[in-house]
C-alpha cells in the first residue's frame, strides 16, 4: 500500500528534496507551502499522488484546512515531516526580541501545531511516522545562532518526550539532526540582527560570516539527505536520532565528550547535594 507523507515547507531546501525523491519511488505527497506558485511544479510531474496545499505553519486555520483536505483526497496521513524553519543570526545580546519570536513560532510552536493536529490520525490508525528537521544546532551550541539553537533544542527535546508517549500506540519518531546542507537555511532564509556590538567580532560576527560564506557550498547534498530520511521509514527499527553529514556526525561526538568529561569531573559535587544516605 502507498504511504501518504505530508511535507511541511516545500518551497526550498529538505522539503523540496524529499518530496521530490518521494513521489519519485511512486508513493503520495502533500507538497505544501505559505505560496503555492512555488510548488506547482512539483506537483503538475505527479497529478495523481500529489496535491498542492497552502500551508503557514504558524496559522491553525491552515493546518486545520490542510489536514482536513488531505484526509478527504487521500483518506490517511502516514508520514508527517515538520520540516519548515528558519534561522536568525545574531548573538544573544544582539537579538531582537521580535524576530526570536517569529523563529519560535514557526520552528517550534508551527511543529507542535501541526504534530497535535496529525496525532488523532495516527492514533486512530494506530500506525504513523513523524519525521522533525532538528538539526547538529539542537545538540550542540554555535556563536551567534544562540536562540536558533534554542529552538532546535526545543525540537529535540519535544521530540524525545513525543517518542515515548506514542511509540506504545504504534507511532513512530525520528529527529533528523543535519549539519551544514546546500540548502537556501544561510542564505536568504535567515536573517541577521540589525546592529552589531564590536566585543562580538572574534565569536558571534566571525561564525555568522563563516556560515554566510560557505552558503552554497556546504558539503551537505539534499537528495541524499532526502534519500536517507526515505530510508529511515522503510525500516521496522527506526532511530530516534538521525544525524546527516559528517559535521553533524562530528560535533555530536564532541559533544558526548564534553558533557562526559563534565560529569565526571564534577560527578562527587553531583551526588553531594542529596541528602545523606541513612
Amino acid at each position: 500500500m502507498k504511504k501518504v507523507w505530508f511535507i511541511t515547507g516545500c518551497s526550498t531546501g529538505f522539503g523540496r528534496a524529499l518530496a521530490i525523491e518521494v513521489l519519485a519511488k511512486g508513493e503520495q505527497v502533500v507538497v505544501t507551502a505559505r505560496n503555492t506558485n512555488d510548488i506547482q511544479d512539483i506537483v503538475e510531474k505527479h497529478p495523481t499522488n500529489a496535491i498542492a496545499l497552502k500551508l503557514d505553519v504558524t496559522v491553525k486555520e491552515d493546518i486545520a484546512t490542510a489536514v482536513k483536505q488531505t484526509m478527504e483526497h487521500f483518506g490517511q496521513i502516514d508520514v508527517l515531516v515538520n520540516n519548515a524553519g528558519i534561522g536568525y543570526f545574531a548573538s544573544v545580546e544582539e537579538s531582537e526580541e521580535a524576530e526570536i519570536r517569529k523563529m519560535f513560532e514557526i520552528n517550534v510552536f508551527g511543529l507542535a501545531n501541526m504534530t497535535q493536529a496529525v496525532l488523532p490520525i495516527m492514533r486512530q490508525q494506530k500506525r504513523g511516522h513523524i519525521l522533525n528537521i532538528a538539526s547538529i544546532g539542537g545538540l550542540r551550541s554555535f556563536p551567534g545562532v544562540g536562540f536558533y539553537n534554542a529552538t532546535k533544542y526545543a525540537v529535540d527535546g519535544l521530540s524525545e518526550a513525543l517518542y515515548k508517549e506514542v511509540n506504545p500506540l504504534g507511532i513512530k519518531v525520528t529527529i533528523i539532526a543535519p549539519s551544514g546542507f546546500r540548502t537556501d537555511w544561510a542564505g536568504r532564509s535567515a536573517k541577521e540582527g540589525a546592529f552589531t556590538i564590536k566585543e562580538y567580532a572574534d565569536t558571534a560576527e566571525k561564525n555568522k560570516g563563516d556560515i554566510r560564506g560557505y552558503s552554497g557550498n556546504q558539503p551537505g547534498d539534499p537528495v541524499r539527505a532526502a534519500k536517507a530520511m526515505i530510508a529511515v521509514t522503510e525500516t521496522a527499527n527506526p532511530p530516534l536520532r538521525l544525524l546527516l553529514g559528517a559535521a553533524a556526525l562530528k560535533g555530536a561526538r564532541i559533544k558526548l565528550d564534553e558533557l562526559k568529561h563534565d560529569f565526571d569531573t564534577w560527578a562527587a559535587t553531583s551526588e553531594g547535594a542529596d541528602f545523606p544516605k541513612s
